[in-house]
């Protein structure tokens, strides 16, 4: 019997994987499965060779976001496939969440080609309450920043971050900061196969205007800890499942997915579908680890 590849599409800044990743070498090698991490913008890697190629830490893609899509195009057996990294690494998915009225936070959608002036920018920021201005494409909340329209400075701030984004050519996002992050954080909601694994908490990123990440510089650093889904955020993530796999017309469930809920005055909000390169969190898993989930279903697809 021949043994199955599965290459695990990572970044060169992690060439073995992110620390949640790691364990699926360990765990697809019990079930006869030879895993590997492969740097996805590597031109040594040879994909044809591989039976199943699941994108996990390609952390770097936002300032590559052409150059991703084209390589993930060339990936004959990719998981999550192209189509849906196409659509889901641009945040204007949200409005498809909305038509179909999903819960989410609204926003303001500003287009580099309208060529926006610092005061068509100002009037169309929010007057009362904080707000956050980030990229319709980007990744771990990189180039984004929380803002206070009382304050003259922060909000020259913002118009500059703003106009930063704009004139680079790139989609911008205006939202309303929702306030119950600060206590609550966000929920995280983690799918294998269309079916929920677990929920993790991701305590609050931002505390001020955008800046400079540490570290790798992919992304901020972020504090996770277990936490309960309520049977309310559960039905709102399905939800959004649904809707994501009628828009891209899916004849099945997705290998993974995670669903990031806020709460808002009436209810879970998605602040964010993650169907492209989301951590999942597995250590925080409850009693049927997500990792035996994930590895048992990788296998399958192999």
């Amino acid at each position: 019997m021949t043994t199955k590849r599965v290459a695990l599409a990572t970044c060169s800044d992690l060439p073995a994987l992110s620390v949640d990743d790691k364990p699926l070498v360990p765990a697809l090698a019990d079930r006869g499965v030879t895993a590997e991490p492969a740097v996805w913008d590597d031109p040594t890697v040879d994909w044809d060779a591989y039976d199943l190629v699941v994108v996990r830490s390609t952390w770097d893609y936002a300032p590559r976001h052409d150059e991703f899509l084209a390589w993930a195009e060339t990936v004959p057996r990719l998981e999550n496939p192209a189509p849906v990294l196409r659509w889901n690494t641009d945040k204007s998915y949200l409005r498809a969440l909305e038509a179909a009225s999903v819960p989410v936070i609204p926003t303001v959608w500003l287009d580099p080609a309208r060529h926006f002036s610092k005061r068509a920018v100002h009037t169309r920021m929010p007057a009362f309450g904080d707000f956050v201005v980030k990229p319709v494409v980007s990744a771990g909340a990189k180039d984004t920043g929380r803002y206070i329209p009382i304050s003259a400075q922060s909000r020259s701030m913002a118009i500059s971050h703003t106009m930063e984004l704009l004139d680079s050519g790139r989609w911008v996002m205006i939202q309303p900061y929702v306030t119950s992050v600060d206590s609550a954080g966000e929920t995280c909601l983690t799918f294998v196969d269309g079916v929920f694994q677990h929920a993790a908490r991701k305590h609050a990123l931002l505390t001020g205007p955008s800046q400079p990440t540490k570290g790798l510089g992919l992304y901020l650093e972020e504090k996770m800890s277990a936490v309960a889904a309520t049977p309310e955020q559960l039905k709102v993530a399905q939800r959004a499942l649904e809707v994501a796999g009628a828009e891209l017309g899916l004849d099945g469930p997705l290998l993974y997915a995670r669903v990031d809920l806020v709460t808002g005055e009436e209810g879970p909000l998605v602040i964010e579908l993650e169907l492209t390169e989301p951590s999942l969190w597995m250590a925080h898993s409850g009693p049927v680890p997500t990792l035996t989930r994930f590895a048992d279903a990788i296998a399958a697809r192999a």
